[in-house]
């Protein structure tokens, strides 16, 4: 574990980029540091591994405050991560995998197998080991920095803003990159990001500091969004709060209908009994199951390949895997406000209302309220 207590940092200017701060980090946990500019992430990050100096109390790991150990040694036993990747421009990016390695005495053959073993972990082609960073795209690039920062197996992880600088896609990616490594390996991890977006997805707990420094709340990303503190931490997570904790209930409950779901080259008959009063709108799918989109059923012709008009079907969800909150954002999507569920393949299991996912909402409510009335 982690203990940051009662930690300040003063600058001889007088300026405070950390107040007091207190945290209890957990091990083998993800633990995010969020908050405006200025309010001492990185400060507070970059104290734990000794790139800055306290003012005034102590950081301790396992029980041994950090600031009684040479600084060379506590480094190399924490992985260090940042914007951009930081990543030598000389240097392959086997040899770049193997930096620490090779400062710890490893041979060279040995730190470079370490290398290509980790490039496989972070999801990096084999191929791509003898090139230079500058022929990396910007998530590949970032990949090969964890990669780096694994390489001598690190009981701690330090991540600055890794993900800030790729496009939304890349860094869902990385994203999900990142929690399957977790999954694998159990680090403990302390990462600092100002998108609340990221700090709930990624979180195990997450901290959320003001400006200047001091701690406005620290709890579990489900926690945070149902109860914030006070006003700053409401203000700062944002008005869509409601939606975002959606994503900590899960799909499987949903109860799907299959009546208004037909496959192409369906008869006449067959069309006309799946129509009805309640659905007005028939989801047509191919012959393998995946959807095509919703149709009326008087411009569905019977045995027609491909229906010509057709409506789009929003995005889909995987029952029983997906949160309430991607169920809701495909009947929000779809212009007939149906959800469409899908299995792991892909594969139509059937479609859901906007109506039945609010009643979904509203007992998922009433079963966190009493969880917490049993807990109290």
């Amino acid at each position: 574990m982690i203990r940051i207590d009662s930690v300040t940092k003063r600058y001889p200017d007088g300026t405070v980029a950390v107040d007091r701060l207190s945290l209890e980090i957990p091990d083998r946990s993800i633990t995010v540091l969020v908050g405006p500019s200025g309010c001492g992430k990185t400060t507070t990050l970059r104290m734990i591994n000794r790139m800055v100096e306290p003012t005034e109390g102590t950081i301790s790991l396992d029980g041994v405050d950090i600031g009684q150990q040479p600084v060379t040694t506590l480094r190399r036993s924490m992985g260090y991560v940042i914007q951009n990747a930081g990543l030598f421009q000389h240097r392959t990016i086997v040899d770049n995998i193997a930096t620490v390695p090779r400062l710890l005495g490893w041979k060279k053959d040995r730190a470079r197998d370490r290398a290509r073993e980790l490039m496989e972990r972070v999801g990096l082609d084999a191929s791509l080991a003898k090139r230079y960073p500058y022929q990396l795209s910007g998530g590949q690039q970032q990949r090969v920095g964890v990669a780096r920062a694994l390489a001598a197996d690190p009981p701690v992880l330090l991540m600055d803003e890794p993900f800030s600088a790729v496009d939304p896609i890349v860094r869902k990616g990385l994203q999900e990159e990142l929690l399957r490594i977790q999954e694998e390996l159990g680090k403990t991890i302390v990462f600092v990001t100002h998108d609340i977006d990221e700090a709930i997805r990624l979180g195990t707990m997450v901290a959320v500091l003001r400006t200047g420094g001091r701690l406005a709340q620290y709890a579990p990303p489900a926690e945070l969004l149902s109860s914030p503190a006070d006003s700053f931490v409401e203000d700062f997570l944002g008005t869509d709060r409601g939606i975002r904790r959606l994503s900590f209930f899960g799909s499987g409950a949903l109860e799907l209908t299959a009546a208004p779901v037909v496959a192409v080259g369906s008869t006449a008959e067959q069309i006309a009994s799946r129509a009805t009063a309640e659905t007005p709108y028939l989801l047509v799918t191919d012959a393998d199951g995946r959807p095509l989109g919703w149709g009326e059923p008087k411009d569905l012709d019977a045995g027609e390949a491909v229906p010509a008009r057709l409506l789009p079907y929003g995005r889909p969800f995987e029952h029983g895997k997906d949160s309430l909150r991607a169920a809701l954002d495909g009947a929000v999507l779809s212009p007939t406000g149906w959800a469409v569920g899908v299995d792991g393949t892909g594969r139509v299991v059937g479609v859901v209302s906007q109506q039945t996912i609010g009643e979904a909402i509203r007992s998922a409510h009433a079963e966190g309220r009493a969880d917490a009335g049993v807990a109290g």
